[in-house]
């Protein structure tokens, strides 16, 4: 007498379900599954056998991803009883082609039942079977879509079709699947890029706070386009002359902000971090250095990147120019600066901070800006949307967000640099916080 356990089901009648028991076998330690066998374990016998064997090899051939067939065999019992054997797989996870690489299509076995795994299983069985190199790996997702790539590379004049993606690692040249790294570039990409601003250099107040998703690509561009608005140009005047001085050199900004992209841990879902304030741009990734690595090393040059086929994606877009260089040119870039960059690592984050080259040392603790000459600020030029506001406020007393939007026709991030501006000129003053917060003229 047969009794259903955890490596035998019993079946009466024979499905087209019976792909979820042969997917779960594969994926757990194998087992072995009896048609025509009640869950009593009485012998029923199969009707149609004819029938029942051509369908059976049609499910295990087209139904399961990748190919199960060499796991499975079966046979012919006395009584019209199918057998059919299913070995432990060696690539991780099965899964019913239909409902794709998710817990909905990725099954296991638990005691006598058949359950859908978890995601956590599911990129447990991944690892096992493609090894810890995360951008090689599958990606979990295969209904993938490259808008955002496709227009980089057009705009890069590379190639980008279908027939690259193996040399370009975005498709497994075995499973012909989809690898985690045409995850990282596809518009489905699950990772994000968080930024804050804030108004204290210890960062607890807020002032305006993005998350862009997307792409890579998308990710890359809408950041920095992002902390570019939020990058001051600071004039002095001296005389007849007027010098214009921005807090961070862009060329710094892009640096960074590719080094965080291509060198984070994407194995982990967390989210770049990078926090504005008027001392610095922080920028944290989430991985430290690779072993055998230190600041130092990376300060000099020395570069072991941790997603290679990804930092080559972006060699061959001209975003990088050499491993290693992006660094040792941030720092570069501030060598006639009294604050240099800093590097912080720990065992899973890598940080650089980049000083506010306007942000004076002797000045930190007042928490302003301040020109060499020491010119009043409010000898600065003042813009036409700057003089729209004061207009305003000249006949209105206060303004707040809204209406200022509203007034000089901008979005939320222009007008609230625009105001941010006024208020360092010390021609507005900012009153309350949140939906209470208004401006008025400075005093």
């Amino acid at each position: 007498m047969l009794y259903e356990s955890e490596s035998i089901e019993l079946k009466e009648i024979f499905t087209d379900d019976i792909n979820r028991e042969v997917v779960a076998f594969a994926n757990t330690d194998g087992g072995t599954i009896y048609v025509g066998v009640d869950d009593n374990g009485y012998e029923t016998g199969i009707k149609n056998l004819d029938k029942t064997c051509p369908r059976l090899t049609n499910i295990l051939r087209d139904t399961i991803v990748p190919d199960i067939t060499i796991f499975t065999k079966y046979e012919l019992l006395k009584n019209n009883i199918i057998k059919i054997t299913v070995a432990e797989g060696t690539a991780k996870p099965y899964y019913l082609k239909k409902n794709g690489m998710k817990p909905s299509g990725v099954f296991v076995r638990q005691g006598t039942s058949s359950v859908g795994a978890t995601w956590e299983q599911i990129r447990q069985f991944i690892k096992h079977s493609d090894g810890d190199s995360f951008e090689s790996s599958r990606s979990i997702l295969q209904n993938l879509t490259f808008v955002s790539a496709e227009v980089e590379f057009k705009s890069r004049n590379t190639v980008f079709t279908e027939d690259n993606f193996i040399s370009l690692g975005i498709r497994d040249t075995e499973k012909d699947l989809f690898t985690n790294l045409a995850l990282i570039l596809s518009d489905q990409c699950l990772h994000s890029v968080k930024v804050a601003v804030f108004d204290d250099p210890a960062n607890t107040i807020f002032i305006d706070r993005r998350e862009f998703t997307g792409s890579i690509f998308k990710q890359l561009h809408a950041t920095y386009d992002y902390l570019m608005l939020n990058n001051r140009t600071v004039s002095t005047i001296n005389g007849l002359y007027r010098t214009d001085n921005i807090d961070y050199p862009p060329e710094a900004i892009r640096e960074a902000l590719l080094n965080a992209l291509i060198h984070r841990d994407y194995s982990y879902s967390g989210s770049i971090i990078i926090n504005i304030n008027k001392e610095h741009i922080e920028m944290i990734s989430i991985g430290g250095l690779p072993p055998g690595l230190s600041a130092n090393d990376i300060k000099t040059g020395i570069s072991q990147p941790r997603n290679s086929k990804l930092a080559g994606v972006f060699f061959r877009l001209k975003h990088i120019e050499a491993y290693g260089t992006g660094i040792r040119r941030i720092f570069n870039l501030y060598l006639n600066c009294d604050r240099k960059p800093e590097i912080a690592v720990s065992e899973n984050t890598f940080r650089i901070i980049l000083p506010n080259m306007n942000f004076h040392s002797e000045d930190r603790e007042r928490g302003s800006y301040v020109s060499e000459n020491k010119t009043d600020s409010r000898l600065r030029k003042i813009t036409a949307q700057m003089q729209k506001v004061l207009d305003y406020l000249s006949e209105y007393e206060s303004i707040n967000d809204e209406k200022m939007m509203e007034l000089l026709n901008l979005k939320r991030t222009r007008a609230y640099i625009v105001s941010r501006q006024m208020a360092d000129m010390k021609l507005i003053d900012i009153i309350g916080r949140g939906k209470d917060k208004k401006f008025v003229l400075h005093k």
